[in-house]
């Protein structure tokens, strides 16, 4: 299997598709990204619609993700990555000048160490509670719910703001001293929560006053835009 060598002055950095639902927390993560390395122009975007259950269908299962989740990006040669961090590290070292996972072992270590912790103690802990504490995405994709622990997992989203609020009461970053997929997985984080109307605790200062800076960025406030 073949990979694209893109050149550091980026004249030669490949096309790329970017299967994915503009609204989703998710798929945000990777748009972010994207505006953050200025990839834009490098990018297609083809619309799977998450309220019809579309990733969910054979099909997709079967071409595109076995997962059956978004995003999901297709380089030009027909490689297939999936899952947030890995498309963001792919596309962070496209050019050889990584600025969103590190470049020294130590802040490699610490923003996927911060990522991970985003993802599970936050983010995916939201997305429990949306698919099974709530209607979700409707019956025809929520097949199983279990609300007490969809439950369970918003009281441990909440938990989540709190441990990033003491984290960011220490640093001006959730990774450390600079922006990073890190602070990108908890924005997805902030983004669910404003979905599914979980709101901010009202002591967890530090962490509101990170994410009004953040989405002072202009590749949060255009996420959407393609």
């Amino acid at each position: 299997m073949s990979f694209d060598n893109p050149h550091c002055d980026g004249t030669r950095l490949p096309m790329m598709t970017v299967y994915d639902f503009p609204k989703g927390p998710y798929p945000a993560r990777v748009r972010i990204a994207l505006a953050e390395k200025k990839l834009q122009s490098r990018v297609r975007f083809e619309l799977v619609d998450l309220r019809k259950g579309e990733h969910k269908s054979p099909n997709f299962i079967a071409t595109k993700n076995y997962s059956g989740t978004l995003p999901v990006l297709e380089l030009s040669d027909g490689t297939l990555i999936a899952e947030c961090t890995a498309i963001i590290e792919y596309l962070d070292n496209l050019d050889g000048a990584p600025i969103l996972t590190g470049t020294t072992a130590l802040e490699k270590g610490l923003i996927h160490m911060m990522n991970k912790r985003a993802e599970i103690e936050f983010l995916d802990a939201i997305s429990v509670y949306f698919h099974h504490a709530t209607p979700g995405l409707g019956p025809d994709v929520e097949i199983y719910q279990n609300a007490e622990w969809g439950l369970r997992q918003r009281d441990k989203a909440i938990r989540g703001m709190h441990y990033f609020d003491r984290v960011l009461r220490q640093q001006p970053f959730v990774a450390g001293e600079a922006f990073s997929m890190a602070d990108i997985a908890v924005i997805g984080g902030m983004i669910f929560a404003e979905i599914v109307k979980i709101s901010v605790p009202w002591d967890c200062e530090a962490l509101q006053a990170w994410y009004a800076r953040m989405q002072e960025r202009p590749s949060v406030q255009n996420r959407m835009a393609t």
